[in-house]
C-alpha cells in the first residue's frame, strides 16, 4: 500500500492492528464497508457543509466571527479524528458543519469584498466536475496510484504546506511572505493551477485507499472515516479553486 498525501487516510487506516481493543471490528462479516456506503456518508457530510455554509454566507457580515470559530474548531476536530482514529459520526459531522462556517464566510468575502458575484457557485461546480472527472479517470484505469506517483504528489504537497506556513508567518510578522504566488499575475495563477492539480491527484489517492479498504473487508464503521478523508480533500480543493478564480477575475480587470 502507498502513502496518501491525505493525513486522514494512511497505510494503517484500514488495518485491524490500528484499532486494538475495538469491539466493532469483530464479527462484522455481514456488515462490511462498501463504495456505496462511503458515497452515502460523503453526501451527508456535503449536505451538512453546504447548509452551514449558506447559513453563514446569508448572515454576513454579522456572522464574520464564525469564520474564525469554524477554522479553529474544524482544525481541532480534524486532529482529534485523525490521531484518535475516530469513527464517531457525530464528531465527523461536527467537522463538516464547522468547515461550512469557514467556506460560507470566505465565499461571502470573495463575492462581496472583491465584488465577484457568483464565484462561489462556479467554484463549487468546478469542484464537483473535478471530482466526477477523477472518479471516471480512476475507474477507467487511466491513472494508477503507485509508489512513484505517491512520492511525487506527497513531495509537492509538502512543499505547498511549507509555502502556506511561510505565508501565515509572514502575514503575522508583517512580511507578506513568498512574493508573486499570492498575486493575480501569471506566477500566482500558475501556482494556484498547480495546487488545484495536486488536489485533484489527492482525490485519486483517496479513491485508491477507499477501494483497498473495501477489498480488505473493512467493517462498515470505516465508511465514516473514508468519507471524512474525502471531505478534507474536497474542502481544500474548493478553497483553492475559489482563490484561483479570484486571481483570474482580478487579472482580467486590469
Amino acid at each position: 500500500m502507498y502513502r496518501s498525501g491525505n493525513p486522514s487516510l494512511n497505510d494503517s487506516t484500514f488495518e485491524k492492528s490500528a484499532y486494538k481493543g475495538a469491539a466493532w471490528w469483530e464479527n462484522y462479516e455481514s456488515n462490511m464497508m462498501t463504495i456505496e456506503g462511503v458515497s452515502e456518508k460523503t453526501g451527508i457530510l456535503l449536505l451538512i457543509t453546504t447548509t452551514t455554509a449558506l447559513a453563514t454566507a446569508f448572515s454576513m457580515p454579522e456572522a464574520f466571527p464564525l469564520i474564525l470559530i469554524g477554522a479553529i474548531g474544524g482544525l481541532i476536530v480534524a486532529l482529534i479524528v485523525i490521531f484518535s482514529q475516530s469513527m464517531n459520526p457525530a464528531l465527523i459531522c461536527t467537522y463538516a458543519a464547522l468547515e461550512g462556517l469557514v467556506i460560507g464566510g470566505l465565499t461571502w468575502l470573495f463575492e462581496v469584498g472583491l465584488n465577484l458575484p457568483g464565484i462561489g457557485i462556479l467554484a463549487a461546480l468546478l469542484t464537483f466536475m473535478i471530482l466526477g472527472s477523477m472518479i471516471a479517470i480512476y475507474r477507467a484505469g487511466l491513472i494508477k496510484w503507485d509508489r512513484n506517483l505517491s512520492i511525487a504528489v506527497y513531495s509537492a504537497l509538502s512543499a505547498i504546506v511549507l509555502i502556506y506556513i511561510f505565508s501565515i508567518i509572514g502575514s503575522i510578522s508583517g512580511w507578506y511572505g513568498i512574493p508573486y504566488i499570492h498575486g493575480a499575475g501569471p506566477i500566482g495563477i500558475a501556482f494556484s493551477l498547480f495546487v488545484v492539480g495536486i488536489g485533484a491527484l489527492c482525490l485519486v489517492a483517496d479513491f485508491d485507499f477507499i477501494e483497498r479498504g473495501v477489498q480488505m473487508g473493512a467493517p462498515k464503521q470505516m465508511e465514516w472515516r473514508a468519507a471524512f478523508g474525502l471531505m478534507v480533500t474536497l474542502i481544500w480543493l474548493y478553497l483553492e479553486i475559489l482563490e484561483l478564480l479570484a486571481k483570474i477575475a482580478i487579472a482580467t480587470r486590469r
